[in-house]
């Protein structure tokens, strides 16, 4: 029989005598978890066995496949800005997750993954369903533990709830062996505020802050690259304030897409490969550049020996380990960017920079004459993917949650879409995984509720998960799903004409009947081929209350410009 007390303390309740199983699900309860996306295996049923008591307090959605657990936990996450959590079992199950956290791992999203094993008596003699998850996502997460012990659970579970939310925040998988799950202990539960050795957020130095305005005051032709840290510090009103008093031009990686309004007259537009030609050709003009809340990215910088050697750089970060990777800092500035842009704001003079921003203008206006305007209102008879992306602009008013998957369209979404609130953007950025919009999609709308939420898949990575079609009609979250399909790999086949001579290996698609394999899910669709048909259809699935499928097929073989190719200085970004 269970009794409750106090400890001698008085700050803890004691339950007498509870399971492994049980403990896991009261340890989420006091995380304040109210939803787990997952699926049941042997090796965790004791813990779905406790699940199932608690279902009144502790949703779980069934996924189709342990990876769409992942990033429908991922899309919480992003959306909702909480700690998204998801469960599988021992040895497929386990290994299933790999992807999900590794994506999670370098796009800096909480996340807490839970998986069964085989009983310890068991470990490392092979035993059916049995591997070294630890071993295996050491390298991807930010920390890892196995627990062979029940009385292990609350402590472990309070230690991986914190790594993952504080400082720069990531996935910790935590691996609990059968025979923990049913052994039973007194339980008491205790938020962690601290791991010994570990420091969450680096301390504000004064005197980094001060060098940094000294040399903003100075500059003449200063330029911002603000990341996904602005986000995760929930610092953008604080971003728009440094922003707004600096009059200092600003362009977004695509993580830190939607932390500055789209419209607002200091955003400049995007940063690296697909960016925009200002900010690209800018950069190495540039006499400051500040770096903020991001690590200098590959995709971003493109060739490093030519990226921004004009300017002196001054780099706001949270995370140690990014200072002096990639591009020498003249100054660091370390902690929250909250706290820090809260801290140097009072400390830079209010200036507009006119004739500075008039160069982006002015390349902004070639940009447009060579690329935009023939992708948001082409002449020629096939759809571009562009116009899809504007018609759902004018449907959703810029107010939408738009979650994209990898390639061409993800590059579209991510240049074309407007957005007027923070955590609108969902992608895979570091990882690139094809795959991830339809669970990520899922996990966004249940994250923000009262959000529309808009899925932009290619027809490649669409099929990747496509079984998560199941999830989203047994949950009804109303995810509105846009394929936008071209019948081939696209960014792929991009690189293949551009650069291997139109030899097209591997990557031409036939694909099945998208509407008809949506509606077999008992999802409400449509097809579109031409383009007075596109506006309505738009119209028709943003006004729908319940999940909807729309597939647009447009231009074959269409190429997303301006471009800088592999291994090129920023500055050779092509327009065509």
């Amino acid at each position: 029989m269970k009794t409750a007390t106090k400890n001698v303390s008085g700050s803890q309740n004691i339950i007498k005598s509870i399971s492994g199983a049980e403990a896991v699900i009261r340890c989420l309860l006091e995380e304040n978890v109210d939803l787990i996306y997952g699926y049941p295996g042997g090796a965790i049923m004791p813990i779905y066995d406790e699940l199932y008591k608690f279902q009144d307090k502790l949703q779980h959605v069934l996924t189709r496949h342990e990876q769409g657990a992942t990033h429908a936990a991922q899309g919480y996450a992003r959306t909702s800005g909480r700690v998204g959590v998801a469960m599988a079992t021992s040895g497929p199950g386990a290994t299933n997750l790999v992807t999900g956290i590794a994506d999670a791992q370098i796009d800096s999203t909480p996340m807490v993954c839970i998986t069964g094993q085989v009983a310890s008596h068991l470990l490392g003699s092979d035993a059916f369903q049995e591997t070294d998850i630890i071993g295996i996502s050491t390298p991807v997460t930010k920390w890892n533990y196995q627990i062979t012990k029940a009385s292990e659970i609350p402590e472990i579970m309070a230690k991986a709830f914190y790594i993952a939310r504080s400082g720069r925040p990531g996935p910790v998988l935590i691996d609990i062996t059968k025979d923990a799950q049913f052994d039973t202990f007194d339980f008491s539960y205790k938020k962690c505020t601290l791991v010994r050795s570990y420091k969450a957020v680096p301390e504000i130095e004064m005197n980094q802050i001060q060098a940094a305005a000294d040399i903003i005051n100075q500059a003449k032709k200063p330029f911002i690259v603000f990341g996904q840290g602005v986000i995760l510090g929930e610092a953008e009103a604080e971003f728009k304030a440094f922003v707004e008093k600096t009059g200092i031009p600003a362009a977004w990686t695509i993580l830190g897409l939607s932390a500055l309004p789209t419209d607002h007259p200091s955003n400049v537009g995007m940063v690296g490969m697909h960016g925009n030609y200002g900010p690209n050709m800018l950069t190495n003009e540039c006499d400051v550049l500040l770096a903020m809340g991001m690590r200098f990215d590959d995709r971003v910088t493109g060739n490093l020996e030519t990226y921004a050697k004009q300017a002196k750089v001054i780099h706001f970060e949270i995370d140690p380990a990014e200072v002096n990777k990639n591009v020498m800092a003249d100054v660091a500035v370390m902690g929250n960017i909250k706290e820090t842009l809260t801290k140097i704001t009072p400390l830079v003079e209010e200036k507009s920079h006119t004739s500075w921003f008039q160069k982006f203008k002015d390349f902004d206006a070639i940009e447009y004459e060579k690329v935009i305007k023939n992708e948001l209102n082409p002449i020629k008879e096939g759809l571009s993917m562009g116009e899809v992306i504007k018609e759902i602009n004018n449907a959703s008013g810029g107010d939408a949650v738009i979650v994209s998957d990898v390639g061409q369209h993800q590059m579209i979404a991510c240049r074309y879409a407007k957005f007027n609130q923070s955590k609108s953007n969902v992608t895979s950025g570091g990882l690139g995984t094809m795959g991830f919009a339809l669970p990520a999609a899922l996990g966004a709308k249940m994250g923000a509720p009262e959000r529309e939420v808009v899925a932009i898949i290619g027809d490649g990575g669409y099929q990747m998960t496509i079984q998560e079609l199941g999830t989203i009609f047994q949950t009804q979250a109303a995810v509105k799903i846009v394929v936008l399909n071209n019948d081939f790999l696209g960014m792929v086949r991009q690189w293949q004409q551009l650069f291997f001579d139109k030899r097209y290996a591997s990557t031409e698609m036939v694909n099945p009947d998208f509407v008809t394999i949506a509606k077999g899910y008992f999802i409400d669709a449509q097809r579109v081929t031409k383009r007075e048909d596109l506006a309505n259809a738009v119209q028709n699935m943003m006004a729908s209350k319940k999940p909807y499928f729309l597939e647009v097929c447009v231009e074959k073989e269409n190429n997303v410009f301006p471009m800088i190719p592999s291994g090129a200085s920023v500055s050779d970004i092509r327009l065509e």
